[in-house]
């Protein structure tokens, strides 16, 4: 991993109570069709890889499985077994991925939300195989953002903010694209592995209505904005809300789609 990448990964870390409060959860639909494409017994023994502050752990742990999450964060650690603290069958490792002490063979399911890419890739899916037992699957999901008709054009105004202002941002976080223009890539990442079959992709869209403050505190949870200097963030931010106010009556809506990929161990 490069040293970049692994300065990017630590930044979740340095506010885990704004990135509980702040970060979009997933549909419960999505936990749901987790439960029933991968046929998890009762009482099954589930991975999960970069838990976070247990957004994606708390509606399996209310489902009654076993649960270790893994998490490279101390700060965010914490949060999750805060919240995590009704559900004694669940434990949460503070230790990154790559160096967890591997369990092979013994869980139903390994999954990871919005983790799943920060992991090394020369280990993360073979490292995820070998854990699995025998007839064990993986699910990987992603929140991606997507155009919706509700946003009535803010992220096309909002985008000539970045290119202006922090145009090595404007890619990632300016322009969005509608959701039947969003591809699938991981399926074919995990079909190329040889480790895995009958790869499926299912997909999840819902609205957030956000106020120009809450909208501010969602974008201080994403790596590429913390790292911004700090002159160069306020003046951002700053354009961000005076656009919000006074184009769109201080409340804007933003579009997510959740992509899941599920996929048996071979």
């Amino acid at each position: 991993m490069t040293q970049e990448r692994a300065r990017l990964r630590a930044t979740f870390n340095q506010d885990a109570l704004l990135y509980d409060q702040a970060r979009p959860g997933y549909p419960e639909a999505l936990f749901d069709d987790i439960v029933a494409l991968t046929s998890l017994p009762p009482n099954g023994r589930l991975l999960e890889i970069g838990c976070g502050t247990g957004q994606a752990t708390l509606p399996l742990a209310r489902r009654g499985y076993h649960i270790l999450g893994i998490e490279l964060g101390d700060n965010m650690a914490a949060v999750a077994r805060r919240n995590l603290a009704p559900y004694p069958h669940v434990n949460i490792l503070t230790e990154a991925f790559e160096d967890w002490q591997l369990e092979e063979e013994v869980f139903d399911l390994a999954y990871s939300a919005t983790a799943f890419h920060w992991i090394d890739p020369a280990i993360s899916f073979q490292k995820t195989a070998r854990a699995l037992k025998p007839s064990g699957t993986i699910a990987l999901f992603w929140h991606v953002h997507v155009q919706s008709e509700a946003s009535q054009g803010f992220f096309e105004e909002v985008e000539q903010i970045y290119r202006r202002l922090v145009p090595e941002q404007q890619e990632k976080y300016g322009q969005l694209f509608w959701p039947h223009e969003i591809r699938e890539p991981v399926k074919a990442e995990i079909e190329q592995t040889n480790l895995f079959r009958d790869v499926s992709v299912h997909r999840y869209l819902w609205d957030v209505t956000y106020d120009a403050a809450s909208y501010l505190r969602l974008l201080d949870t994403y790596s590429n904005h913390r790292i911004l200097e700090q002159q160069q963030h306020d003046r951002l931010f700053q354009e961000i809300v005076d656009l919000i106010n006074s184009r769109y009556h201080g409340r804007i809506t933003k579009g997510y789609l959740a992509l899941l990929y599920i996929a048996q161990r071979k």
